[in-house]
């Protein structure tokens, strides 16, 4: 033992150095090139793989008009939804494996099962449903499953004070993959684009925190506490109504060729596919670029749930203003502002699961519980809006409006209710 001169005694044994070590962790650097180098790696791999999911109302248009012309709509949905359930199912597993420290194996085991899938999927024949759903659906599913919450979930270990804000720029990775992913349109291109970012991806992004496993004296993660936590499963459960309502409303930002055709047949006048689904798109996405990245900042300074929760009641009531959508024009300005307040609910949302965690080593099991739940949510919503605007052979579009807005308003309700539960064991209203 050595004293200082202010009297602290220390330990020169080298053997408990470790052991100081791991009780002092050292303080998040909140920036850095190798914490931004992370987060532009983390903005790669969403613009590669939520980026695609984005755009498939692009490629759902293509399939029903060309390369998959003798099969109805609902059987060429259920292409993108299954491929959006299992990029969210995804998170359980991989969310859990993030913990133990397997980060890069995740990452990297995605990317080649994604890469193969869409090279795959680039040979496909045309009238070939099965091969389109198992490279896109399946293939590309689970290689995003294994992609997306790591790669979101990394940013952890660089920020906390500026942890939304860092988040918010990973996910808007995600909205310009869905900006060029639909002017594309060339599977074979695309393939070749996302082995470079997801390649790029993978050499700049690293962890800094030890893993749970590469801590002998750490505790396990407390499965029992989150399955308990009831204001967390408050959340989970208003992620996931709002997921559904955005979801059935839009496919996550882009209007689905099936509601423009109502929408069109309802007005009496003609909107192309090609000016709502290759301009549409793009143009939502592109707002949501500034709803993932301006929301987040302001939530780092008044808590992200105090952000999110006004995005979501706003992002539920401009559903209604599609009624007054009466004009390319108007259509145009109700993709810019629900793409900006929908984006900032959908940036938010994993920063304010992650804010009920008690470790930060459980920070992407409880992500990857919610994301599982969400999951199952998107896989439904394109069939719900199927069935809602079709009565006796005729097209009723406001009903999957009116049912999507109501949906959004009780995830909103539940967040709220969520909000107050945290309130209270934090005892701060900066949430």
């Amino acid at each position: 033992m050595t004293t200082t001169p202010n009297g602290t005694m220390i330990s020169n044994d080298s053997d408990s150095q470790p052991v100081l070590a791991l009780q002092s962790p050292p303080p998040f650097p909140e920036g850095g090139l190798q914490a931004w180098a992370t987060v532009l790696g983390g903005s790669m791999i969403l613009f590669c793989t939520f980026g695609t999911v984005q755009s498939f109302g692009v490629y759902e248009d293509f399939y029903t008009r060309v390369y998959l012309s003798g099969y109805v709509a609902s059987d060429v949905s259920w292409i993108g939804s299954v491929q959006t359930f299992l990029l969210f199912a995804g998170g359980l597993p991989a969310g859990k494996l993030f913990d133990e420290g397997y980060f890069h194996h995740c990452i990297g085991l995605g990317s080649l099962i994604y890469l193969f899938s869409i090279f795959m999927l680039s040979l496909a024949q045309p009238h070939q449903y099965y091969q389109i759903f198992l490279a896109q659906g399946i293939g590309m599913g689970v290689g995003m499953g294994l992609l997306f919450l790591p790669a979101i979930s990394v940013t952890s270990h660089y920020f906390r004070r500026r942890r939304t804000a860092a988040m918010g720029v990973v996910l808007a990775g995600s909205s310009l993959g869905a900006v060029i992913y639909p002017i594309m349109l060339n599977n074979l291109s695309a393939a070749f684009m996302d082995l470079g970012l997801l390649l790029t991806a993978n050499l700049v992004m690293k962890t800094r925190l030890p893993s749970r496993r590469q801590r002998p004296d750490s505790k396990p993660v407390d499965i029992k506490s989150i399955l308990t936590d009831f204001g967390y499963w408050v959340c989970s459960i208003g992620a996931v109504f709002v997921f559904w309502g955005l979801f059935l409303f839009s496919e996550l930002h882009g209007l689905p060729s099936k509601l423009a055709f109502y929408a069109a047949s309802y007005f009496h006048f003609v909107l192309v596919v090609i000016s709502l689904n290759i301009v549409q798109i793009p143009i939502m996405n592109a707002s949501s670029m500034f709803g993932r990245t301006v929301p987040n900042f302001l939530a780092d300074h008044f808590g992200p749930f105090n952000v999110m929760i006004p995005c979501t009641l706003v992002s539920a009531g401009i559903m209604f203003l599609m009624f007054a959508a009466t004009s390319a024009a108007g259509t145009i300005v109700f993709g810019i502002l629900y793409g900006f307040f929908s984006g900032g609910f959908i940036s938010i949302i994993t920063p304010a699961i992650a804010s009920f965690s008690r470790d930060i080593n459980e920070i992407g099991t409880r992500i990857g519980f919610s994301s599982f739940l969400i999951g199952f949510a998107l896989l439904t919503g394109t069939p719900i809006a199927g069935a809602l605007v079709q009565v006796d052979g005729q097209y009723v579009w406001w009903r999957p409006l009116v049912f999507a807005s109501v949906v959004v308003f009780s995830g909103a309700a539940c967040l709220i209710w969520s909000r107050h539960i945290l309130s209270k064991r934090k005892g701060t209203q900066i949430l």
